[in-house]
């Protein structure tokens, strides 16, 4: 994958049935994410320490980001172990990034890779030291952090583990949000909702680490000593797996990394995804295109938004190229409404809260969005439809209808309104800042990353502010044709 620059009715960022990329499950209400994590006590505590242990630990395992330094030892070792010859090889890219670019001429509709099941790794995948597996396993350990501490402790043994050569070619510290520190996090993602995302789930991954820790490793700590198993490594394996691990349809839904697939990067412009190929029996994908010799080779991530793809893989695609980019806008409850406990507790009933974000594209807006509105807007005398407003609100109600509240309707888009500029305020005040941004490096290594970051925060809130000024101009545009309808009236 490409790790250094790396809808309306549904969830904004749930999983596709044939995502190439495994993801977290988020709704619009900020829920924690449905796998097996457990939420950190105290957020900004668990980040703090994460900041100084990255700051301060260096992983003997992986390579730089951009490093080839592993290449032709990984595409040695995939050919012993049952690779077939390829069409594709590993090689610098785009601003230094790794790829697979064509090495033949392949055609449209053709299927590449043929990575055996041999070479994927998933939570059947046996261990290296198979009495941690066995504890882990007794302990009914989920599958996603069972994997995290398998990557960690294959990876702990280097030349022993199979899996080695691997291993050695995964980034050392990729740029998902995973791996920016909390100050980075402030610093350059105040205007953007993803902010949030990231912290909520660098809290999950700690939460996780942290029951690991208190059931499991602290009571064997000859099989998990403290030196391997930390935040450190915990956060660097989740890090790996959240933007590599594959969801493979034709093989029951099994999650799996699989070596050689992972160094693809997405397109915006390519629909096509790995999966398992029956009649080969092998991880494959279907060329939507055709590739010269020396073209890089893309297959697609998902459907995802800029956003969402800074957060699990560090990049943002070049401006107007991702057609299913979004941005989430906040709305709240009005303290001061004589009803907001009435309203409340109609939200709370649909698992909603009193601040909810919806996502905005170019084209539009959720019917979810609207009827989240018509809840805020509406007076006491419309207390009956309260229960109404709220079961459409939310992303889970049966019902879908598009409800309309004509008596409330302008008062209802005004409320958007307010809300979209007070966000544009916000992108408008980073990226006026930003150009003359102090970075506070104190090294050569320090300016680079945090020009880098820079830049991935200014594109991506720069793609943000674009949707939401189109929102504004038809929420303008809606309120003028309601008003003048009203005076022609």
């Amino acid at each position: 994958m490409a790790e250094a620059s790396r809808t309306f009715h549904a969830t904004l960022f749930s999983l596709p049935t044939f995502s190439p990329r495994f993801h977290f499950k988020l709704s619009y209400s900020h829920s924690h994410p449905s796998l097996h994590l457990k939420r950190a006590r105290s957020v900004q505590r668990s980040i703090s320490e994460t900041k100084t242990m990255s700051l301060n630990t260096t992983l003997p395992w992986g390579c730089d980001i951009d490093s080839l330094e592993n290449a032709e030892a990984l595409q040695n070792w995939l050919s012993d172990s049952g690779l077939p010859p390829q069409k594709v090889g590993i090689n610098k890219v785009e601003m230094g990034k790794r790829g697979l670019v064509a090495l033949k001429k392949i055609n449209r509709g053709e299927k590449i890779l043929f990575v055996p099941p041999s070479l994927l790794i998933s939570s059947d995948s046996d261990w290296s030291s198979p009495v941690a597996g066995h504890v882990l396993k007794q302990q009914n350990v989920a599958d996603l952090p069972l994997l995290a501490t398998y990557l960690i402790s294959e990876a702990n043994l280097q030349k022993s583990s199979r899996w080695s050569n691997y291993i050695s070619s995964l980034p050392r510290e990729p740029y998902s949000l995973l791996h920016w520190t909390r100050s980075e996090l402030d610093r350059y993602l105040k205007a953007s909702q993803i902010r949030l995302r990231a912290i909520e789930r660098i809290a999950d991954i700690t939460g996780t680490f942290d029951d690991l820790r208190r059931r499991i490793f602290s009571k064997h700590p000859h099989l998990f000593p403290k030196e391997v198993f930390n935040l450190v490594t915990f956060r660097w394996s989740f890090g790996i797996l959240l933007s590599r691990l594959v969801y493979l349809y034709s093989m029951d839904g099994k999650v799996a990394l699989v070596p050689w697939a992972d160094m693809l990067n997405h397109s915006c412009e390519v629909e096509t995804y790995l999966n398992y190929d029956k009649s080969s029996q092998a991880v494959v994908f279907t060329t939507d295109r055709a590739y010269q010799p020396g073209e890089q080779v893309f297959i697609s991530y998902g459907k995802k938004s800029n956003a969402e793809l800074l957060l699990s893989y560090g990049f943002v695609p070049k401006q107007g190229t991702n057609l299913n980019d979004s941005v989430e806008l906040p709305l709240s409850l009005k303290i001061s409404d004589k009803c907001y406990k009435q309203k409340l507790k109609a939200l709370m009933k649909h698992g909603l809260s009193a601040s909810q974000c919806y996502p905005i594209q170019i084209s539009g807006w959720p019917l979810e969005l609207m009827a989240y509105a018509y809840l805020t807007v509406s007076p006491p005398s419309m207390s009956k439809q309260f229960e109404e407003m709220a079961a459409m609100a939310s992303n889970e109600s049966i019902i879908r209808k598009d409800l309309r509240y004509p008596e409330i309707e302008e008062k209802a888009v005004q409320f958007i309104l307010d809300s979209c500029e007070s966000s544009i305020s916000k992108y408008s005040k980073f990226l006026k800042e930003s150009g003359s941004m102090d970075l506070d490096i104190t090294s050569q290594e320090q300016q680079n990353r945090g020009v880098f970051l820079k830049q991935l925060a200014v594109d991506l809130c720069t793609s943000e502010q674009k949707i939401l000024y189109r929102a504004q101009y038809k929420l303008k545009r809606r309120l003028r044709d309601m008003r003048s309808g009203e005076l022609r009236a």
